[in-house]
């Protein structure tokens, strides 16, 4: 095998990894207020970099790329002594005269793979954990974002030193490269089908994976709930960066005796917060672009099957190919066999469809694979209950939409084919340390000697005490 472009950048991190995991609060807490710093002083070239990448609003950018990372970066910070701390667990009495703990290290050097749709904040949060847990840090930004990609490699280069924090650019080819090299963990974030190659990279050097993924996530409106903050809460969380987020609303399920009612509703919303018509809303400075034309022709071919199908475009529907621009649009009567109920759409698109009793809509949900958020709309708690505990997701929220996902408290992280493992928060801080489990014993003394060979009599009756009671 041909010797890797990055092994010299790999071995001088990895040379500084035992330093990084020495080091206690205070660097790691100085490490994260740095990041904190940057990301103030370089508001508007972040908002700048999103918007030349795919016109996104400095608005949006403000409050889903800087705000949560800034939220994780400070959560880190004020949490990382309590995170650091060695975690007391109880004895049993057959180890009476031990004490035991739980203390976290660092995994070592570790590998942050990361999307387009958020390239800044989905390349900072999990980088903050990384930091906090105290490891050595390579991060590939999405090549698909190339403005976003070339400021997370200033910020690396003005942060930190290289064999600290190093930001790697490139393409699919960079990525197979760096995912040939020992890593003592994988962090990715993107799709199912890029989650499984990376997976196999990773068993290659038996490297831990922490793997964000996807999913087609419901949205379930049931006769009880108040129809317009529900409409609007859904336009917000499906349309926001044009659809292109991965915990966005995929689809509506709406019980069938509210539909129409909830459809006035979402066209209400949609032209409240982007324009009264198309012309309007490809004008509007709050709705960004699809990412680029791949992209974009993937969606427009979506729109394309359905109605092929005889799915009814019930508001949109109308788009720019050379402005990659696709309106807002959502479809009802989508037959079963459309490819937009099959496949993520990760786009403005919304197919609603309709239920007359809540068992119907969790067992639409269950019989496909797990998606990464369900939510739940309605004032009826017997039916929240239900609903929760019925439909297996990553995550879940009720009567809101996406912001789960800001939470530093909640884990975040799918379930099968939407994700492995968790982020954000402790649970992020967990996924790039090994929680080492210790027993201390005193010196010259163990109940165990009393079962050391050989296996006398007394030994033989001691065991069935201990198999008995203990």
């Amino acid at each position: 095998m041909a010797p890797n472009r990055f092994a010299a950048e790999f071995a001088a991190l990895r040379a500084n990894a035992p330093t990084l995991h020495a080091e206690g609060v205070a660097a790691r807490r100085q490490r994260l207020a740095w990041l904190e710093n940057w990301l103030t002083a370089n508001r508007v070239a972040i908002q700048e970099a999103l918007y030349q990448d795919f016109k996104k609003p400095p608005e949006e950018t403000d409050l889903t790329e800087i705000w949560p990372s800034l939220t994780e970066l400070r959560h880190a910070g004020r949490q990382l002594k309590k995170w650091l701390a060695p975690l007391a667990v109880g004895t049993p009495m057959a180890l009476l005269g031990t004490r035991s703990w739980v203390q976290a290290e660092p995994k070592g050097v570790v590998l942050i793979i990361a999307p387009w749709n958020y390239p800044f904040y989905l390349a900072l949060d999990p980088l903050a954990s990384a930091i906090a847990a105290g490891n050595a840090v390579v991060v590939k930004p999405a090549e698909q974002t190339p403005a976003t990609s070339a400021l997370l490699r200033r910020l690396a280069e003005e942060v930190f030193r290289p064999d600290e924090v190093l930001v790697v650019e490139g393409g699919k080819e960079v990525a197979s490269e760096l995912l040939r090299l020992p890593w003592n963990h994988i962090f990715f974030t993107g799709s199912p089908q890029i989650g499984k190659i990376v997976m196999r990279a990773a068993a290659e050097h038996l490297s831990g994976v922490t793997l964000e993924l996807g999913g087609k996530s419901p949205a379930i409106v049931d006769d009880t709930a108040n129809l317009r903050d529900a409409a609007e809460k859904i336009v917000w969380g499906k349309f926001l960066n044009a659809g292109q987020t991965c915990v966005a609303p995929d689809y509506l399920l709406v019980q069938a005796s509210v539909r129409e009612a909830l459809l006035v509703e979402l066209r209400r919303a949609i032209g409240v917060f982007y324009g009264p018509d198309n012309e309007a809303i490809k004008a509007s400075k709050s709705f960004a672009r699809i990412v680029n034309a791949h992209h974009f022709t993937r969606l427009a071919t979506l729109l394309e099957d359905a109605e092929a199908r005889g799915a009814t475009v019930a508001q949109g529907g109308s788009f720019d190919e050379a402005q990659c621009y696709l309106e807002p649009t959502i479809l009802t009567d989508v037959p079963t066999g459309a490819a937009i109920l099959e496949e993520e759409i990760f786009g403005p698109l919304l197919p609603v469809l309709t239920f007359e009793r809540l068992p119907e809509a969790a067992a639409y949900i269950n019989a496909r694979l797990p998606p990464l958020a369900q939510y739940v709309f309605t004032t009826s708690p017997a039916n929240r209950r239900y609903l929760l505990d019925t439909v297996a997701a990553g995550g879940a929220a009720v009567n809101e939409t996406i912001i789960q996902l800001a939470h530093p408290d909640l884990p975040f992280g799918g379930v099968g084919n939407s994700g492995l493992g968790k982020a954000h928060g402790y649970a992020g801080f967990l996924a790039f340390s090994n929680e080492k489990a210790v027993l201390q014993q005193r010196v010259g003394f163990t109940g165990i000697k009393q079962f050391y060979p050989p296996y006398t009599g007394r030994v033989r009756r001691l065991l069935g005490l201990l198999l008995r009671y203990l």
